[in-house]
């Protein structure tokens, strides 16, 4: 009897400590493996395995392979439909947090790196209303412009569909007289092919890796950044250990700058291996930021008073970081 009390209190302590082990599912909006985006999360992935012994396992899901739309990434991380994510596509959920991406507000990655420090506190608390936990972000190199058509000034865009990712972006090709339409990635060869579009702003590692085939010119003219956000739901956090807490923040908070490192790495790969693959780079012509920036300053002001004041001051915030 002594040994069968024995044998049972040992199988009770070992499916108790199973049931300790944490098992996430993870999303991203990338659907390519081989992008610094899916290496960076695999690699917090098997980092987060190994470092808290296997009480937490992330299993990480590419674009495309749960029903959940690129839009609504943290809404489906909120809800628990996925306990973690890397989400571009965070601004119609956490629009304060487009602040960062407004055109000609951020030019270097000096400056991203001042004015992102200074609104973190501002989108953890955005975040936090949307039930997330905000562990940190990578972002994309600047995004300059790609066309069917020569270019070399901002003034050859009138005219002209150009693809963009946010309202902003649309702004700004609306101020140089193009035309702005809004497509999924998978929308983008197709129609370049049929002419819908006649132009996308991306990054050389970003999407024109996947479309540069049908994109003869790249205006090197910085428009502004793109970045994505590495989110947790706030219960599911909530419920893991300190020791497994901590751990994931300090490994996001590592790869997410190693991720952004390797984006511009590969830009720079990127445009040489599209430039011997025929496609022209043209250097932004001289003037072009500066009229670009004075003319682009009024609407920073528009959007923020027209969102409200947490919209004004984060403005403020980030332009008191950077100086402008």
């Amino acid at each position: 009897m002594k040994l069968m009390t024995l044998g049972a209190s040992a199988l009770l302590l070992a499916s108790t400590a199973v049931a300790q082990a944490d098992n996430w599912t993870a999303y991203t909006y990338s659907s390519v493996s081989t992008t610094s985006a899916v290496k960076g999360m695999n690699r917090i992935a098997d980092r987060v395995a190994e470092e808290t012994g296997g009480d937490l396992e992330i299993t990480l899901h590419l674009g495309k392979t749960l029903q959940i739309a690129s839009a609504d990434i943290t809404q489906a991380v909120g809800d628990g439909i996925v306990d973690m994510a890397a989400d571009f596509f965070f601004s119609g959920n956490v629009p304060i947090a487009r602040v960062l991406n407004l055109p000609m507000l951020i030019e270097n990655d000096e400056e991203w790196d001042k004015a992102y420090a200074a609104i973190e506190p501002t989108l953890v608390e955005a975040f936090a209303e949307q039930g997330v936990v905000l562990l940190g972000g990578y972002r994309y190199p600047e995004q300059t412009i790609f066309t069917t058509f020569e270019i070399n000034d901002l003034a050859d865009l009138e005219g002209h569909k150009i693809r963009v990712t946010s309202p902003e972006q649309g702004h700004f090709i609306e101020e140089f007289g193009g035309a702005p339409i809004t497509l999924s990635g998978s929308e983008v060869p197709t129609s370049l092919e049929r002419g819908v579009i006649e132009g996308v702003l991306t990054a050389s590692a970003g999407g024109a890796k996947n479309w540069h085939e049908f994109l003869p010119y790249n205006y090197r003219f910085a428009v502004n950044y793109g970045n994505s956000m590495i989110i947790a739901n706030a219960d599911a956090f909530e419920a893991l250990s300190e020791e497994s807490q901590q751990a994931l923040r300090d490994i996001v908070a590592e790869e997410g700058p190693a991720t952004t490192a390797a984006f511009l790495e590969d830009e720079e790969a990127q445009k040489a291996s599209q430039s011997e693959a025929g496609m022209t780079l043209i250097e932004a012509a001289e003037g072009d930021a500066e009229m670009a920036g004075e003319q682009l300053a009024p609407f920073w002001e528009e959007w923020a008073e027209q969102n409200g004041p947490d919209y004004v001051t984060a403005l403020q915030t980030v332009r008191d970081a950077i100086g402008k």
